[in-house]
């Protein structure tokens, strides 16, 4: 009975794998979203759906900033939280708090994108991004990838603001 419940759940979830990645090509922007490395169908799907209007927000640390708002209406997330006082900057961790789907996709995409990185340069002895991997000389995986996640996030504002394809940067 259980194996016959898993079968059927087996199948349910890949019609719908199959009806998202179809919905994610008939929309230009979550194809145009797809471009950037990290970026799956599911991420480019929840980001069209669950995001607000990226016109709301000035520049792309905002948007970086929405995933993690508080209902006080402090800003945190993907950005640190900021302790700042007499032009002396002090920054703290990021909350986990505000749109946490979005946030933890990005995160999984940003693992992903760290762990081919590792595995590009234990393979080829190069990097591929030059930022990634003087971050992952520097620290932990885990950090690396919720500051990808944040880097993430802001290019993910400036493709829809501008309406554009991932462009690599010119040092990588």
């Amino acid at each position: 009975m259980h194996l016959e419940q898993i079968g059927a759940l087996k199948a349910r979830i890949s019609a719908l794998d199959g009806e998202l990645r179809a919905a994610s090509r008939a929309s230009a922007e979550a194809t145009r979203l797809q471009t950037m490395p990290g970026v799956g169908p599911v991420t480019a799907m929840a980001i069209e759906a669950f995001a607000p209007e990226m016109t709301a927000f000035r520049n792309g640390r905002g948007f970086a900033a929405s995933l993690g708002t508080r209902a006080s209406g402090t800003t945190l997330g993907l950005v640190p939280k900021q302790h700042s006082t007499g032009g002396k900057q002090r920054l703290g961790k990021a909350s986990k708090m505000g749109q946490r789907d979005i946030r933890r996709l990005l995160i999984t995409g940003a693992m992903t994108v760290v762990r081919w990185a590792v595995r590009w340069a234990v393979r080829k002895g190069e990097a591929r991004d030059p930022w990634l991997n003087a971050m992952l000389g520097r620290k932990p995986r885990m950090l690396v990838a919720i500051a990808l996640a944040n880097r993430m996030a802001r290019t993910l504002w400036a493709m829809i603001t501008r309406e554009e394809d991932y462009r690599h940067s010119a040092r990588a």
